[in-house]
């Protein structure tokens, strides 16, 4: 059986490695970029699947501008719910396996301890709220969808996204020779794009299906991330703590929202390596990617 891919936010730094990762594997690939496909449009997005009959859809797009969501709501459930509904709708009519991929964000960082799958969600924000939605229509129009929570992702390939990612952001800062404060009482678990996408394949071809947490693996604070980019780039500038209540933001963010990768794990899938390994491969790779046409 010829194995076919179809992938929508291909241009984003991780539907890049996905689409890496799987012709490297020996899939043809149909891959959209959000200019390319209009996922919110379900003729087109029917048009698409039934025309190329994938075995699986990779869904990397979203709208995730959290702050920005507060004042559109209406723009971020397009994308993060709706356009799901309109792929997952797609799969079942052309027998496609999905891959959709969500947040952290739907859990509201009480835990104090990494987030398995079981965990109660409770998103506090319109673009959390979002993203819970696309995860529930993809369970309610399939029977083996593939949802994968992720937190924090970074890759190479995001020095040419439009919105970049938070290990850019804090080169840029460092270049501007003033102090950059960064939230302490914030954690995430970081995922390095590559990694996700291929760990995200080898759920698929285990046959996996369900919600699956794939994290970084390394519970740690935003101030904490920073100063392990500033040692792996070779740079010091001058790193200060803040807080939430400092740094005051439109949207809600959870306090604690790193993801525990026990249920992949416990499928064969590797676990990820420490995070200053993984900053390590990114700034080895970082000057290898080039910016996709369209």
């Amino acid at each position: 059986m010829e194995k076919k891919a179809l992938i929508v936010g291909s241009h984003g730094q991780l539907g890049i490695e996905l689409v890496t990762e799987l012709e490297r594997r020996g899939y043809q690939v149909q891959a959209y970029s959000r200019a390319a496909l209009d996922i919110c449009d379900p003729g087109q997005v029917e048009q698409a699947v039934a025309s190329f009959s994938p075995a699986v859809v990779l869904n990397a797009a979203a709208y995730n501008q959290v702050d920005l969501a507060e004042r559109e709501p209406q723009a971020a459930f397009a994308i993060n719910s709706l356009a799901v509904r309109n792929l997952a709708l797609a799969c079942r009519q052309s027998d496609a396996r999905l891959i959709h991929f969500s947040t952290d964000y739907v859990f509201d960082g009480l835990k104090q301890s990494p987030y398995v799958e079981t965990d109660a969600t409770h998103p506090l924000g319109a673009y959390a709220v979002s993203k819970l939605a696309g995860e529930l229509y993809a369970q309610a129009y399939l029977e083996t969808p593939l949802v994968i929570r992720t937190s924090g992702v970074f890759g190479p390939g995001g020095r040419h996204t439009p919105r970049g990612n938070f290990v850019e952001l804090m080169l840029r800062l460092a270049q501007g020779g003033q102090p950059i404060r960064v939230v302490e009482d914030h954690i995430a678990s970081p995922t390095y794009a590559p990694l996700l996408a291929a760990r995200s394949i080898d759920l698929y071809e285990n046959g996996a299906s369900g919600v699956f947490h794939i994290g970084g693996g390394t519970p740690i604070s935003w101030y904490q991330y920073a100063g392990l980019i500033f040692r792996a780039a070779g740079v010091s500038p001058e790193l200060r703590p803040t807080n939430e209540r400092e740094y005051r933001t439109a949207a809600r963010r959870p306090k604690y929202s790193a993801l525990s990768n026990s249920s992949m794990e416990r499928t064969g899938v590797d676990a990820f390596p420490p995070l200053e390994d993984v900053l390590a491969l990114y700034f080895s790779n970082r000057d290898a990617y080039a910016p996709r046409s369209n």
